[in-house]
């Protein structure tokens, strides 16, 4: 049996004073072993043993286990450390950057070789000094581009950062994946996938994933609320099935990229404009008839909604539902928003949050609830971002968007100005 972690040995007889922490820690190999007859006393002979391998020391130094260990510390055995008390030598054996999973095997065994257990019955190797590619690094990247080279029987190295598993073949997202707490690049493009686990939102460190060319017709909004808020910054869904995204999609905003390419999209996340960090946007042939008013608050790099279904665009034949006088409703509502009044579903029931939260704003500023008018009106997407791909063949970078009114003095302000800008 062996575990690959980062190993510290401490004297126990030699000086701290006082210092709790400690060094960091030597890249080794641990191994649970018998040595040979030759190696040995007698009396030793055959006996587990633990031995620690390092680039320095490819021999190992070996420590008897029999009825030989004071004390074991496992607090933080889920994080990867633990420490292993020894009594003769006095030394303590600090182990950390281990995978938990293998960690907590080593350590039964280890446990077990101390209790004296039968040697037959221990997961046990005949120790040998060990190549240098055994002592080495943590694996870092790993890319994996065909359906043979994919690992069914070994796991994935705890330590990966970066992840590619594309064209093979996957239905689902493997749950070995999902324990890579490290892995902050992840690319499963060219795969299967129809639906993405929540526990995807486990991975804290996430900031890119890549999901291109898959079978996926939605987004969790349970991924939006997760840790991915903090940490995903890259986000490529294009060429899947996905007709809408989630609400709550709006609160990833840490994203800077984003491709939507090749779905079946209808509409943006209506609140899309809270995407503050956004730079590259790229939703070329999908299904969009316009865009949300909320899409003007972008500020981008690059945009690109070529082979769009868009609407043409008519201001003068408006959506109208106005109510006159406003409601109470109405008016509590538009005075929350205005006035930034904090609210949540402990202090007013949860359907007005939601009401609250789907919300418009209106030409002027202010907000509406269910009283506004609504109309289609044209936006060069040159005000959104600097480049921007060509909307259609015919060289236009224009594209309609919904604009809504609070009253019908802001429409016919609106219409004013807009009939003065076309003269």
């Amino acid at each position: 049996m062996k575990l690959q972690c980062e190993v510290e040995l401490v004297n126990r007889h030699l000086p701290t004073f006082g210092l709790r922490g400690r060094g960091k820690g030597t890249r080794a190999v641990l191994s649970l072993g018998r040595p040979s007859e030759k190696a040995l006393p007698q009396s030793q002979a055959g006996a587990a043993h633990l031995v620690i391998y390092t680039l320095k020391d490819k021999a190992g130094s070996r420590y008897k286990l029999k009825e030989n260990i004071e004390q074991f510390f496992t607090k933080f055995v889920e994080e990867g450390k633990a420490t292993v008390r020894l009594k003769e030598p006095a030394v303590d054996v600090c182990l950390s950057k281990a995978n938990s999973s293998n960690l907590k095997n080593f350590l039964s065994a280890v446990r077990l070789a101390h209790q004296g257990c039968a040697v037959e019955t221990l997961p046990l190797l005949t120790l040998a000094p060990l190549k240098t590619s055994e002592v080495e690094k943590p694996k870092t990247k790993m890319v994996i581009t065909s359906k043979k080279d994919y690992p069914l029987t070994k796991n994935f190295p705890y330590s990966l950062e970066h992840l590619q598993a594309s064209y093979c073949r996957l239905a689902r997202i493997d749950m070995r994946i999902l324990c890579l707490k490290k892995l902050k690049k992840l690319d499963l493009s060219h795969n299967h996938i129809k639906k993405l686990p929540t526990t995807i939102g486990d991975l804290v460190n996430l900031q890119e994933l890549n999901l291109n060319d898959n079978h996926l017709e939605t987004f969790s909004e349970v991924l939006c609320s997760s840790t991915l808020q903090k940490s995903l910054q890259s986000l490529d869904l294009s060429q899947n099935k996905i007709k809408a995204l989630p609400l709550q999609f709006c609160q990833l905003q840490e994203l800077i990229y984003l491709k939507l390419d090749d779905n079946e999209l209808i509409q943006f996340p209506f609140k899309i404009g809270q995407l503050s960090n956004l730079r590259f946007l790229s939703a070329a042939r999908n299904k969009l008839p316009f865009l949300p008013s909320d899409f003007k608050k972008l500020s981008l790099e690059y945009l690109d909604l070529f082979g769009n279904a868009f609407e043409q665009p008519n201001l003068l034949v408006p959506n109208i539902q106005l109510t006159v006088p406003l409601t109470l409703l109405e008016i509590s509502a538009r005075a929350i928003l205005d006035y930034r009044i904090p609210y949540a579903p402990h202090i007013i029931p949860f359907h007005l949050c939601q009401d609250l939260d789907t919300s418009e704003s209106c030409y002027c500023g202010k907000s509406c609830l269910s009283s506004f008018i609504q109309a289609t009106v044209t936006m060069n997407l040159h005000y959104v971002a600097h480049t921007v791909v060509l909307v259609d063949n015919m060289g236009g970078t224009e594209a309609p968007i919904l604009c809504y009114f609070c009253s019908l003095t802001c429409y016919s302000q609106f219409l004013d100005r807009s009939t003065k800008s076309n003269r």
